[in-house]
């Protein structure tokens, strides 16, 4: 499956008081650049209706290498690395001018929106993801 790359440019709102990207902000960028895979596959809506399915995050690893700072512009990649039933398994990355800053695994689950029970990832998704 192919990778998917968002471009993030690095906000003061990001940053701790000494400019450089707060830890948990390299996850708000890789959960826009899920988000926005999915969006360019036309899936802009997932989990927006009650009652629809919903994707929730149920593991992940980070690896934090080097940081990314004030007004930096960022790469944030995407990748599904394992499809499932029920969840997707995504590699992703933030780089600055190619150079790997954090890496990360991220799964994630498939849900009812009103139980939060496992539910199937949707055909139709599912075909789009393996044909990207």
């Amino acid at each position: 499956m192919m990778e998917y790359c968002l471009p993030v440019r690095v906000y003061i709102e990001d940053t701790d008081a000494g400019g450089i990207v707060y830890y948990v902000n390299y996850l708000k960028f890789m959960e826009r650049a899920r988000t926005e895979m999915l969006r360019s596959l036309g899936f802009d809506k997932a989990g927006a209706n009650p009652g629809s399915t919903q994707f929730v995050v149920v593991a992940a690893q980070i690896d934090y290498r080097k940081p990314a700072r004030l007004d930096d512009q960022l790469q944030v990649t995407a990748e599904v690395q394992e499809l499932r039933g029920a969840s997707l398994e995504f590699r992703q990355r933030v780089l600055r001018d190619g150079e790997v800053l954090c890496a990360g695994q991220i799964r994630i689950a498939c849900v009812e929106g009103d139980s939060l029970r496992p539910a199937r990832i949707d055909n139709a998704m599912r075909r789009a993801l393996t044909e990207h």
